[in-house]
């Protein structure tokens, strides 16, 4: 989230009213999140001034650790560079921290391929962007999800009942510091992580839902405390001691 909201900032300042617009003290710390909304919090630093050339020796995009030539426009300036300065910013200062932590497996080579091409310069902001929607539309649809076994058959679903919320066993990346509360795209992606995890012996799809519009499901170890609930349902092992019982 934080990510594509950057990005699309990123995208209005290359094509701002104004010209293309560089953040010259480009730091997290000048950013906030605002109702889900990347935001720069001072644009004193802000620059729509374009390197000028000659020749195309004159346009060297420097940085600590690399260093890349672009070419020097008809019209004397160095092409795209304020773009391109914001674009490698995003790279070393968000990219590289955020992107390939968090997403399903199957989705991580499209990220991989999106930090690679914005921290060599191979992507514009344009294209950063297409490859970004192009990862939340997966994301979103589930089209990501390979195909699989259907795993929810070796569940026993209990409708009108809930799990106690408290605390049991952590996973990564929760939504949750008491336990595993994850984002899933359906319950048949749920049991199939419930399955992946030893410790899972039950989960349930909650009402809540992330910004993706994707519901959060909460997974725990034990399905023995349940309380009623008319809107919600239970998927519990069939090879747990309840299961059994049940």
């Amino acid at each position: 989230q934080i990510c594509l909201s950057l990005v699309k900032l990123l995208f209005y300042l290359a094509h701002s009213p104004l010209g293309s617009i560089v953040l010259l003290d480009f730091q997290p710390r000048q950013f906030v999140m605002v109702d889900g909304n990347l935001k720069v919090t001072d644009m004193d630093d802000a620059s729509i001034e374009e390197l000028s050339c000659k020749e195309d020796n004159d346009c060297t995009l420097n940085f600590p650790t690399k260093s890349f030539p672009l070419k020097c426009s008809t019209v004397g300036k160095c092409e795209r560079i304020n773009e391109k300065k914001n674009l490698f910013n995003a790279y070393r200062y968000f990219f590289t921290y955020l992107l390939p932590h968090s997403a399903p497996l199957a989705l991580r080579p499209f990220l991989s391929d999106i930090l690679n091409a914005t921290g060599d310069l191979r992507y514009g902001i344009n294209e950063t962007l297409r490859a970004f929607e192009k990862v939340l539309h997966l994301y979103k649809s589930g089209l990501y999800l390979q195909k699989r076994p259907l795993l929810l058959k070796d569940y026993i679903s209990l409708k009108g009942f809930r799990t106690v919320e408290g605390e049991d066993y952590k996973c990564w990346p929760s939504y949750s510091h008491l336990g595993c509360l994850l984002s899933v795209h359906s319950a048949e992606e749920a049991a199939a992580i419930c399955n992946s995890q030893s410790q899972c012996q039950s989960f349930i799809v909650t009402q809540r839902r992330t910004w993706t519009g994707r519901p959060l499901a909460s997974f725990q170890s034990s399905p023995t405390d349940l309380i009623p609930d008319a809107n919600a349902v239970v998927y519990i092992k069939r090879s747990a001691s309840l299961g059994e019982r049940l």
